[in-house]
């Protein structure tokens, strides 16, 4: 019995030991949430695993390595997407910001979620199936990007903060509540 409740409570200790600020609504209170952090201000956003798991998961991995600390939003294009990620945009790197990728591709994830304002997704080439790190955040409503690109979060504070955020702005980004550790049934 003893070894089900020792179970019970570290299935739960990563959501008990959640950043999520106050005032904060998620669609799922198991989601995992993240901070963008820039000179501009500070993003959060919910991920949805429920659609895009691979590339939640991705995010989380590269996040925990400290991957995208310090990089740049290298494109912005006013009332589309700011976009960031790239290793090339990190200050001293060699190559052309928005070429770089994790050295590894994920396999889209296309989903029923819209391109809203505030909405997270995956860039990637013309290969649906070569999206790696590089991100981009809605500006508007872009509904021609539907199901042709992954949409794996939303903003959820911050909504003004994207808008703020300037090409060559860096990034420092934060797990605040990591994905929940799976069950498992003790033997």
């Amino acid at each position: 019995m003893l070894n089900y409740i020792l179970i019970a409570l570290l299935a739960i200790a990563p959501m008990a030991m959640a950043q999520v600020p106050e005032g904060i609504t998620l669609e799922k209170a198991t989601n995992p949430v993240i901070k963008i952090t820039t000179s501009k201000g500070e993003m959060v956003l919910e991920l949805y695993p429920d659609v895009a798991p691979k590339h939640v998961e991705s995010m989380l991995n590269l996040i925990r390595k400290g991957f995208y600390n310090g990089l740049a939003f290298h494109r912005v294009v006013p009332g589309f997407v700011i976009q960031g990620g790239c290793p090339n945009s990190r200050e001293g790197a060699s190559g052309m910001p928005g070429t770089g990728d994790a050295g590894y591709k994920l396999n889209a994830e296309f989903n029923a979620r819209k391109h809203l304002k505030g909405t997270l997704a995956m860039a990637r080439a013309m290969d649906p199936n070569s999206a790696g790190c590089q991100f981009y955040i809605c500006l508007d409503a872009i509904p021609h990007l539907d199901g042709q690109y992954t949409v794996f979060g939303q903003v959820v504070k911050g909504h003004d903060v994207p808008e703020k955020v300037s090409a060559n702005d860096r990034m420092e980004i934060t797990i605040l509540q990591d994905m929940a550790a799976p069950a498992t049934v003790a033997p």
